[in-house]
């Protein structure tokens, strides 16, 4: 029964427009499910915010910044496959997002080094100085919107998330069976 007051706090402090994601759980829901709906929740809110600044204020989308962000850390530049790798988007993806930026100026193809048949992708310096200037207010944004959170608690969900997604690379890709619940899974014929 505390959870069910719990979760009918959260809607009252965020109000019906406001609770999104979360308004799928259930009280009788598993702690798992409304954790995940929790993180789902808090993770597309902060995604919509920056989303709309960087439209607003660089005309700009976050797969571009997200681009921009792995370039700046690697001042030497980085294979299109390892940069695809790196966001976690297709090759297809980073070479036409690559093109556009070649386009405006912002990265350029070089030979890469170590492999002739190769190049690598890097930020011009025209790219390098417009990514400063969207990086600093990104910066500025989610330190406005974490404010009020005291800094134990920020700390602590660092920490935790952390040990979350230690555990969810290390777990076992399928549960074992009657690991959720008691039950058996059925066996699964075989394609033909």
């Amino acid at each position: 029964m505390a959870t069910h007051s719990k979760h009918f706090r959260l809607v009252e402090s965020l109000g019906d427009e406001h609770i999104g994601l979360e308004a799928r759980a259930q009280v009788d829901d598993h702690l798992d499910t409304k954790i995940w709906l929790r993180l789902l929740a808090c993770s597309t809110q902060i995604e919509q915010q920056i989303r709309q600044q960087l439209r607003t204020r660089f005309g700009t989308t976050l797969p571009r910044f997200d681009y921009l962000a792995q370039l700046d850390r690697y001042p030497e530049g980085l294979r299109m496959n390892v940069l695809s790798r790196y966001l976690m988007v297709t090759g297809g993806n980073v070479t036409g997002l690559t093109d556009q930026l070649v386009k405006e100026g912002l990265v350029e193809r070089i030979d890469d080094p170590e492999d002739r048949r190769s190049w690598r992708v890097c930020l011009t310096d025209k790219g390098r100085t417009e990514f400063a200037a969207m990086a600093a207010e990104h910066e500025k944004w989610l330190i406005a919107m974490f404010q009020g959170l005291p800094a134990g608690s920020k700390e602590a969900l660092y920490e935790h998330l952390g040990r979350l997604r230690v555990h969810l690379v290390q777990k076992p890709a399928e549960p074992e069976a009657g690991a959720a619940g008691g039950e058996k899974r059925a066996a699964r014929k075989p394609r033909k």
